[in-house]
């Protein structure tokens, strides 16, 4: 019987709950039939020629067929230069100068040079098996907004030559049958949620530069954040973006790579590499793994956006909601006032809140563009006032995509993970087509009348303070009369 190639005419976004690959609908391995080309992206640094060469002896034998495919060679300020490989691959060379470790640099140098929508990263010193790209390919003829995270093991194979890893009769994996390998490390990630993951939402600590995306995904998740000048972390915070930005995050087995030698070589210059990287990881990736949850710090990227729906009220009622905002215990948050108000207002407010980097002032942005990366965002109107209501919002939503909470008077509040919200814009419909909904009761977040303040903005028991200090001020008591003399001091 003859295969069919079940492929859409063009790729289209992921289109399932949470991060549930299993719901995608993807040709077999062997009715897959190639149709799109890639770009392969390979930073090397100094990579000794022996490496290189039995790093494209690998990519010789895979089944993608060659005329669709490219290979991108950046080569990081070498000194000296990495000479252009002999091979009969379609090959072509970008240089950048040396700047620290430029690993992210490369990757969106080569992805900047690529000539396909398909862009796939493999390190110079990885080996892919034969299947590797056709592996990454499948699901990029199928989505547009997938990350596909390949595997890899870490062997010594320092005494194989080019030409055996060219002329092997089966896969690498039987060449290196009886040598001591370090596994993937996402395996354990796998069996422990027994490849089911729907809900898995760590995936992208599990990117280890082998992986695929959509050229113009990888442009709208912003490329790889350049500020990474060591070794490592780089793709992890790049993998996170994605992941919150809406990307189905998809494990691939068959995508199956080695890296020659064994991840205990050089492995204190990396322990100390990325010692140095966790502190600005910190900074972008908002996630329990990377980032404190102490008060007190304020991070560039924030857990939680709050977009406060200000409207028409009076200056003061909003500067009371942002107060009981910033003193929430969620405190890893930013809060931007959405006002109609007119320009006397505004610079009241930026009075008020101006320094402040938690609070923007009638941002032009909108609140998923603004912080993109931003894990959770809330909406809350200024007429509505409750301590840690943020804190509470977060508690209902649970492991939910978006919770919300109707009042009596028809006032609406929601909360919503970013990922849904993207995935839900990229792909049309409501957060609440991608997980589950929960619609929360008022009762639970022991909302509480806004207290009235006056034009400067002080509650009710400040203002009769206030009032009482300046009478007292501007209308001192007289003076005690002088002392009536005694007969006795006459």
């Amino acid at each position: 019987m003859q295969a069919v190639n079940r492929i859409p005419s063009a790729p289209r976004p992921a289109n399932v709950r949470y991060n549930d690959w299993r719901q995608v609908a993807l040709p077999s391995p062997e009715e897959f039939r190639p149709a799109l080309p890639v770009s392969l992206i390979m930073p090397c640094h100094q990579t000794p020629g022996a490496v290189l060469a039995r790093t494209l002896a690998a990519l010789e034998r895979q089944t993608y067929p060659r005329d669709l495919f490219e290979l991108v060679i950046v080569d990081d300020g070498s000194d000296p230069p990495l000479e252009m490989p002999r091979s009969p691959l379609n090959l072509r060379m970008v240089r950048q100068e040396r700047r620290g470790c430029g690993i992210a640099r490369a990757r969106n140098a080569g992805a900047q040079a690529a000539a396909h929508g398909i862009l796939l990263f493999l390190d110079g010193d990885c080996l892919a098996e034969a299947g590797w790209m056709a592996a990454h390919a499948r699901w990029h003829h199928v989505l547009s907004d997938v990350l596909t995270l390949g595997f890899r093991a870490h062997v010594s194979v320092e005494d194989i030559d080019p030409e055996t890893i060219r002329h092997r009769p089966g896969a690498l994996q039987d060449l290196f049958a009886g040598r001591p390998i370090d596994p993937p490390r996402i395996e354990g990630c796998l069996q422990a949620i027994n490849d089911a993951a729907p809900h898995a939402g760590d995936l992208f600590d599990f990117i280890v530069g082998n992986a695929g995306i959509a050229r113009e995904f990888f442009q709208a998740v912003g490329g790889m954040q350049e500020s990474f000048d060591r070794w490592g972390l780089e793709d992890v915070e790049f993998a996170y973006r994605a992941q919150v930005k809406g990307g189905l995050l998809a494990p691939v087995r068959t995508a199956f790579c080695w890296h020659q030698g064994r991840y205990s070589e050089g492995r204190e210059a990396k322990r100390r590499d990325r010692l140095f990287q966790l502190g600005k990881a910190a900074h972008l990736i908002p996630h329990p793994r990377y980032r404190a949850v102490a008060p007190g710090r304020i991070y560039q990227v924030p857990q939680h956006v709050v977009a406060l729906e200000a409207g028409r009220c009076p200056v003061e009622q909003v500067a009371a909601a942002v107060e009981n905002i910033l003193a929430d215990r969620e405190h890893d948050l930013v809060v931007r006032i959405e006002i109609e108000a007119g320009e006397d207002a505004r610079t009241w407010l930026r009075n008020q809140f101006g320094p402040d980097p938690r609070v923007r002032i009638a941002p032009s942005l909108p609140a998923l563009d603004e912080f993109p990366a931003a894990p959770f965002h809330l909406r809350l109107p200024a007429s509505i006032r409750a301590n840690n209501l943020v804190h509470r919002l977060r508690g209902c939503l649970g492991s939910a995509a978006y919770a919300s909470s109707r009042l009596p008077d028809g006032t609406h509040l929601w909360i919503a993970r970013a990922w849904a919200l993207h995935r839900a814009r990229r792909a049309g419909g409501s957060p609440a087509d991608f997980g589950d909904a929960r619609e929360v009761a008022p009762a639970k977040l022991r909302l509480k009348a806004a207290a009235p303040r006056d034009a400067t903005g002080l509650a009710p028991w400040r203002q009769r303070l206030r009032q009482r200090l300046r009478r007292i001020l501007l209308n001192p008591p007289p003076p005690p009369p002088p002392p009536t003399p005694s007969a006795g001091t006459l």
